[in-house]
Formats: structure tokens, C-alpha cells, sequence
């Protein structure tokens, strides 16, 4: 039974968990969707919506408490003025896992984490992979 189990260690030591933690929040901020273990998604899903509900109210107080855990100024910006205005008249649930099925080499199941929002840009990679083509049978010739 899982009572009393307020996180999953992962098997790491408290300061990699931690280091762990803040690097794929900031990953997911900055490029607002990442793969990675299902383990690790849901862990990631809990800081990263408490960070983008302590963002929706964009005080002095709050940027500090988020930069404390985040690495990059950039990323804290991005959340404060780009993510949060987005999830302005959601109450929680900013965060979606997809599964992806198991990895190949230690079975472990893979997700996508990514934002409510996200939009999956398509186009831009039908219209390179068509350049790619003319360019390779360009060479060829």
C-alpha cells in the first residue's frame, strides 16, 4: 500500500532528485513538451503546475519563490509573461502525460509531458522534409 508516501524517490539521493526535478521543470518550460520515464512525469507534473499556479499571480514574492527552483531567468520570464496568461482561467491541470508505450532496452514506460496547450507545429516539417528531398535528389544528379 502507498499511505504515507508523499513522493516517489526515484532511487536517487535527496540533491540529485532535487537537481533532477529542476532541470526537467525547466526543460518542460522551455520547450513546453519532453519525453521521458512515466515515474519521473508524474514527480515533474506535481512541481511543474505548483510553479505555474504560484505564476499566475505575477508578484515579487512569487518570482522569487519560482527562480529559487527553476536554473534559468530566461525560463522564469517565459513562465511569468508566455505560460501563465495562457492558463489564466484554468484552476489546475496545465499538464498532460501521453503514453508512449515501454523502452526497449529496460522495459521502463515512456510518456510525453507536455502543456494543455501545446500546439504541434506540422507544417514546418512537411514543408523540410520536402526541401530535404529536392536537395538530396539534387546531389544525386
Amino acid at each position: 500500500m502507498k499511505h504515507r508516501r508523499g513522493f516517489n524517490p526515484l532511487q536517487r539521493m535527496a540533491a540529485h532528485r532535487k537537481a533532477l526535478r529542476r532541470n526537467m521543470v525547466t526543460s518542460l518550460f522551455r520547450q513546453e513538451r519532453i519525453k521521458t520515464t512515466k515515474s519521473k512525469a508524474l514527480e515533474i507534473r506535481r512541481a511543474a503546475e505548483k510553479m505555474i499556479t504560484r505564476a499566475k499571480e505575477d508578484s515579487v514574492h512569487n518570482r522569487r519563490i519560482v527562480s529559487s527552483r527553476l536554473f534559468d531567468d530566461g525560463v522564469v520570464a517565459k513562465l511569468f509573461t508566455n505560460i501563465a496568461p495562457r492558463m489564466k482561467d484554468r484552476n489546475g491541470g496545465y499538464t498532460r502525460i501521453i503514453k508512449l508505450g515501454e523502452r526497449k532496452g529496460d522495459a521502463a514506460e515512456i510518456v510525453i509531458l507536455e502543456l494543455v496547450d501545446y500546439k504541434l507545429d506540422t507544417s514546418e516539417k512537411k514543408k523540410s522534409k520536402k526541401g530535404e528531398e529536392k536537395s538530396k535528389g539534387e546531389k544525386g544528379k
